[in-house]
């Protein structure tokens, strides 16, 4: 039966960033699936997630580490791995800093690549050493961005991360697709979530960016979570570096 095929029962999964938001939807919506979750949290824990899982009957562990830090996506990674053997890696952890382009720091351009695009590639290079070790056909879902697309505004380190990260999936998937593994990614349109809220307040932004979106509304993290169980289970075990848009029909006005 096809509803089987999106079943996740026997799984784990790491999800990055799940302390809110997005991650933290789409670390329930995995559980609700059938999968056990490690849900990392980077600035804050996420045990408050963790708690949904358990209330759902799975098992879940809470890890906090900073991939801000060089080194902290391998030790996430290590961690994860003594709580249950990772079948399924979404990384969504991410961080935005907004300047104009000529008043950009290094720091703040440091900062964006080191959480947005090393630490990914770090864990997805862990992800796909034990994948292949293990002969298991494991789920890689990197979070990507509208602006993996387009260019935006007052964000270069961001649309720049984001740009790879689309990339990336697609050069990962060209390299594991034959041994089983999926790489894929989601592109996000304007989602409610902290990242955004500055936008949100912004009255003529908010207008304008309502305006351009067919859906007509902001993105709600659960409105990202079918895209992720699809990715995450068998249903698309023949889907592979294919970056998935969930934006309200943004990228088709």
């Amino acid at each position: 039966m096809i509803l089987d095929e999106f079943k996740l029962e026997g799984k784990t999964a790491l999800v990055t960033g799940a302390s809110g938001g997005l991650g933290a939807a789409m670390a329930v919506a995995l559980a609700e699936a059938g999968a056990d979750v490690v849900c990392h949290g980077n600035s804050r824990s996420p045990q408050e997630t963790c708690d949904k899982v358990e209330r759902l009957g799975r098992r879940a562990a809470a890890i906090q580490d900073d991939l801000a830090r060089p080194g902290g996506a391998e030790r996430l990674f290590e961690e994860a791995q003594r709580f249950a053997a990772v079948d399924i890696v979404i990384n969504n952890a991410g961080t935005i800093r907004r300047a104009k382009a000529v008043d950009y720091s290094d720091a703040d351009w440091a900062t964006v690549l080191q959480v947005n695009l090393n630490s990914l590639w770090k864990l997805c290079q862990a992800a796909g050493r034990s994948f292949v070790r293990r002969r298991s056909n494991g789920k890689i879902i990197n979070i990507a961005s509208l602006l993996a697309f387009q260019g935006g505004i007052t964000v270069p380190a961001y649309a720049a991360s984001k740009g790879a990260v689309a990339q990336l999936t697609k050069a990962l998937a060209n390299e594991w697709a034959s041994q089983g593994i999926n790489v894929n990614a989601i592109a996000p349109g304007y989602m409610r979530t902290e990242n955004t809220a500055a936008l949100q307040r912004d009255e003529v932004r908010n207008r304008q960016i309502l305006e351009r979106i067919p859906a007509a509304r902001w993105g709600e993290p659960n409105d990202i979570c079918g895209a992720a169980v699809f990715l995450a289970s068998k249903a698309s075990d023949y889907v592979h570096g294919h970056v998935l848009v969930v934006d309200g029909g943004w990228m088709g006005r």
